[in-house]
């Protein structure tokens, strides 16, 4: 008997929410932010051909972007805002809003900037109120990933917010707040395949 990995890499029949093929779907869309992110730098957050994938929809602030990763069976799509802090054009954040591949579970990415404190999370309030931390899951070569399985609770939040601010950390005293405008989230959330 082989593993889930032998047959995908043969073309067996793993299907698009084995373990295997959802992970390699969420890395590609981890990339599609990373180019995002990665163009930050140089250009607003606001322009649509900051980032890969094609622009399928605009909804307020917010984007859905599709691509095609290798090794998919179809399209992959994500809402996706690109915003840098007012006061540190230097410091980005990308976060990326999608649906598994089997529909049961919406996750929240957001790349933050190489260089945060990793231990203290990424922070999250939502107009006032403060929503809590997630942790960072991974680092890659453009930033740092944390994720967040979004419950329904903070979906609303989303939904009904006019802005939510990440929290990062420098140093365990320095917390930069990055504000995001939520206009256009939950429409944007509902487009999404």
């Amino acid at each position: 008997m082989e593993s889930g990995d032998s047959a995908q890499r043969r073309g067996g029949n793993a299907g698009i929410t084995s373990p295997q093929n959802v992970g390699y779907i969420m890395d590609a869309l981890i990339r599609i932010s990373l180019a995002c992110a990665a163009a930050l730098g140089a250009v607003m957050a606001s322009t649509p051909t900051s980032a890969q994938g094609t622009v399928k929809s605009v909804h307020g602030d917010w984007q859905i972007r599709c691509d095609n990763p290798p090794g998919a069976q179809g399209e992959q799509c994500a809402l996706i805002q690109s915003v840098t802090a007012e006061d540190r054009p230097n410091v980005g954040l990308t976060v990326i809003v999608l649906k598994t591949a089997d529909q049961k579970s919406r996750l929240m990415r957001v790349l933050a900037p190489l260089g945060v404190l990793l231990p203290s999370g990424l922070g999250l309030k939502i107009d006032k109120t403060d929503v809590g931390r997630a942790g960072f899951v991974r680092c890659l070569p453009n930033g740092c990933v944390a994720e967040v399985q979004m419950d329904e609770t903070l979906l609303k939040q989303l939904r009904t917010g006019q802005q939510a601010t990440y929290i990062i950390f420098q140093t365990p005293e320095e917390g930069i707040g990055i504000p995001m405008s939520l206009k256009g989230f939950g429409e944007g959330f509902d487009k999404l395949p």
